[in-house]
């Protein structure tokens, strides 16, 4: 099971962490008839930023236009970690911080490459993030889930724990 944060300053450090760990997701722009689509995001633990290399001529990008609320939402590979991410998305304008996250399998997305003017990058400022953590297990859980049913107290299984983190009071 994922470490038990004690604060939400752990919890924040573990979440961008875990980033790192899957690089797709789900983002949709709040108030929006689109669904949320899967995108690769790169994440910036030390600016606390999350980044997205888009289209321009996307539907994504017209939604975001002068800047929306999105939200993000992220699932470890291994099942065992959740988390629903939401803030500020705006277009952003950086050759510099564009070229810091350019890749071949990046590139493959566009006809010409680094080069082609509908490249778009998406900056997503985190808000505020609801995790959710738990045994990677499925037959552990299962387990836990069985004895608590099987018990006469009306206690719940301890299979994870669910935080709420407020970026800003993450020191």
């Amino acid at each position: 099971m994922a470490r038990r944060p004690d604060s939400d300053a752990d919890a924040a450090a573990q979440l961008w962490k875990r980033l790192e760990d899957t690089r797709t997701g789900m983002l949709s722009v709040d108030g929006s008839s689109q669904h949320p689509q899967p995108m690769s995001h790169f994440s910036d633990p030390d600016s606390g930023e999350i980044w997205f290399i888009t289209s321009a001529d996307t539907d994504l990008v017209a939604a975001v236009g002068l800047g929306a609320e999105a939200t993000f939402c992220y699932q470890s590979q291994k099942g065992d970690y959740h988390a629903s991410v939401k803030g500020p998305l705006v277009v952003y304008q950086s050759e510099e911080k564009l070229d810091s996250l350019w890749s071949p399998p990046v590139a493959a997305w566009f006809e010409k490459g680094r080069e082609d003017p509908k490249v778009t990058l998406l900056q997503l400022t985190p808000r505020e993030a609801a995790i959710w953590a738990s045994d990677s297990n499925p037959i552990l859980v299962g387990l836990k889930m069985l004895n608590a049913a099987m018990r006469d107290d009306v206690s719940e299984p301890d299979v994870g724990i669910h935080r709420v983190i407020n970026f800003s009071d993450v020191a």
